[in-house]
């Protein structure tokens, strides 16, 4: 199994005990993770973490006020030393065009430095990006025609703005690294793989046919962050058995 877990699937213990939600990923089979933020840990800590688990890095959610000027430095130091290659600004407001025009303005200054320090900078989508905005505008499309920025498509939220997520990722595939394999139903109500809509066994092949990183979020705590993300384990070792894996 060569999937990835965002942890802010386990954010009911990684406050508390990130030593913990690390171990417990490995256990379930996950092969990387994408942080969503390090419980105030040092670099240090948290590459000791990994190493112990046997895992890596495959990238964080980091908010776009730690790009800016003033903090990029620091946060591409932080990468580096625990040997993340991507970062994901996990949202933004882009509910306007003066909003957009000052996201993709503080977005393209980033990319260009993190691109130098050898880090992918990338956008991951709920499914407002996906709609019109209040000026008319559909935020996802100005991303991909106004920026080098790569995406994290989360096709959970694809499929709830009513975009077909496979043939996104083989549209864009292009300018796709990572993506969130998620599942639910309609109306935004989050589900372990396979007990939603959006169709998560086709999402995954085509991922895997495309060869993106794979990286399950599971956002109910269901009833807690483990037994979710182990039920979605379960779902992917099932597929992964299908096809003689």
């Amino acid at each position: 199994m060569n999937y990835g877990l965002q942890l802010y699937s386990l954010r009911d213990i990684t406050g508390e005990n990130m030593a913990l939600a690390l171990s417990e990923t490995a256990k379930m089979g996950y092969s990387f993770v994408e942080f969503a933020g390090f419980g105030g840990h040092t670099a240090e800590e948290i590459k000791a973490m990994l190493d112990e688990n046997g895992l890596v890095a495959a990238g964080t959610h980091t908010h776009l006020d730690e790009l800016d000027e003033e903090h990029i430095d620091e946060t591409i130091a932080y990468h580096k030393a625990i040997g993340c290659d991507n970062i994901i600004v996990p949202g933004a407001d882009v509910s306007t065009k003066e909003e957009i025009d000052l996201f993709l303005e503080q977005m393209n200054y980033a990319e260009k430095k993190l691109s130098a320090a050898g880090i992918k900078l990338g956008y991951h989508n709920h499914d407002r990006e996906f709609k019109p905005n209040k000026d008319g505008l559909v935020p996802e499309y100005e991303i991909l025609e106004r920026s080098e920025i790569t995406l994290e498509v989360d096709t959970y939220w694809a499929f709830n703005a009513g975009v077909d997520a496979v043939e996104f990722l083989e549209k864009y595939k292009d300018r796709i690294r990572l993506i969130h394999l998620k599942d639910g139903l309609k109306g935004g109500i989050g589900k372990s793989l396979g007990q939603g809509e959006a169709k998560p066994a086709e999402v995954r092949k085509k991922a895997l046919e495309l060869g993106f990183k794979i990286i399950v979020e599971s956002e109910g705590l269901d009833p807690t962050g483990l037994e979710e993300v182990g039920r979605c384990a379960d779902f992917l070792k099932a597929e992964d058995a299908k096809e003689g894996k």
